[in-house]
């Protein structure tokens, strides 16, 4: 086998460099920290500033810690390219880049560009020594090896920063989005507690609530100026209310499917308002639509007014109904619908019978049945308010029997 065969692709291609190469690369070091230092700011545009402070202690360290190691530590030892302590340093990197708000991508460009701009120079440096060419392809393996390895260390780091990030900012806006439906607003912690988690307070909001099963993606498919937070046995959501036609279709695009309820608009300190309104409104399974649409509470507040009491809405049915009780059912039927539309129509026939698709003279006729029956009332203002509402609450009258 050819001798340069066996050292292509060793797992750690700088053991079977002979330890003078770190004797003959120890010299151009301080260079080659100067020329990546410099670099750095100049092709990759985070990093476009002056490497000062301990900004730019941070960035020599680094360099200087990762070319000594590589060519004065590693060269014809059988060794990992990190130890303990040096990887700590290259994940504590990733760690800063993760806080300063810095992109992971700009980081790994930057260890791109010590590679290549080290293995040019390195490559200078062994041909001048006169360095055996075979040396050269471990020589430069050894370079990218390691540069993957401090990549590696520095993605960790990153990574576990941002998840304890996201995690702590999930975290303060679960505590706003309970301070805000508390209903007990102190403003200054409300301001104080969005910027810390990155909120942008909205003029107006609107609450959502639905099921916890029909939850999954709500993050992605709200976005990120929604706050969202499981409460008693319901998902709650708060969002900028829709400030125009567009803005709603697009937000019930968000919600479909998942059957919420989505509360009024109001001033983002009256929030604990829309969320009792939405939670009303999901409790009354009457008015739950069967597509899973989202619903709109300002949509259907005749309808949730009338479900607020049931019980005496209950109750004056049984009181407006009872002049009905001795008619056979078919017949209460009958009069109720008819009753109804009378109401809705104002006493228009011709709208009555195309409703209930009679003609108009057996409009007449029930007419006249409901005279009989309901006598002055249907004069009388308030006995007319009550008919209509509890008729439009969907209760019938019943027989006596």
């Amino acid at each position: 086998m050819d001798e340069s065969a066996s050292l292509i692709g060793a797992e750690l291609p700088w053991s079977i460099l002979p330890r003078e190469v770190s004797a003959l690369l120890a010299t151009a070091l301080p260079d080659l920290v100067e020329e990546i230092i410099q670099r750095i700011p100049q092709e990759v545009p985070e990093y476009a500033r002056p490497l000062e402070g301990d900004f730019g202690t941070s960035v020599r360290r680094g360099v200087e810690i990762a070319l000594r190691r590589l060519f004065i530590d590693l060269p014809g030892r059988d060794e990992p390219a990190l130890r303990a302590v040096t990887r700590t340093v290259y994940r504590q990197i990733g760690v800063g880049e993760a806080r300063t708000g810095r992109s992971l991508e700009a980081l790994l460009s930057a260890y791109r560009l010590g590679a290549r701009v080290t293995f040019r120079a390195v490559s200078a440096v062994a041909e001048r020594a006169g360095l055996e060419p075979r040396l050269m392809l471990p020589l430069g393996e050894s370079i990218f090896v390691y540069i993957d390895e401090i990549s590696a260390a520095s993605v960790e780091g990153f990574t576990e920063e941002q998840s304890r990030q996201v995690g702590e900012r999930d975290r303060r806006r679960e505590l706003l989005l309970r301070r805000l439906l508390s209903g007990n607003i102190q403003e200054v912690e409300i301001r104080r507690l969005a910027a810390r988690c990155g909120w942008t307070i909205p003029a107006r909001v609107v609450a959502v609530v639905l099921a916890p099963e029909e939850a999954e993606g709500l993050r992605l498919a709200l976005g990120d100026q929604a706050l969202i937070s499981s409460r008693t046995g319901q998902v709650v959501a708060l969002a900028a209310a829709p400030a125009s036609t567009g803005a709603r279709s697009e937000l019930a695009r968000a919600l479909s499917g998942r059957g919420a309820w989505v509360g009024p608009a109001c001033p983002w300190d009256q929030a604990a308002e829309s969320h009792r309104a939405a939670v009303h409104a999901a409790a009354i399974t009457d008015l739950a639509d069967d597509g899973g649409d989202a619903l709109w509470v300002s949509d259907h507040l005749a309808a949730i007014v009338l479900q607020t009491e049931p019980e005496l809405i209950k109750e004056l049915a049984a009181v407006r109904f009872e002049p009905m009780a001795e008619l056979r059912p078919a017949q209460q039927e009958r009069l109720a619908e008819t009753l109804l539309a009378w109401l809705r129509h104002r006493g228009e026939r011709a709208r009555i019978a195309e409703e209930l698709h009679v003609h108009p003279q057996t409009v007449g006729y029930r007419l006249t049945q409901l005279r009989e029956v309901f006598g002055d009332d249907l004069d009388d203002p308030d006995a007319r308010f009550e008919l209509e509402l509890v008729l439009r609450a969907g209760h019938r009258p019943e027989s006596a029997g």
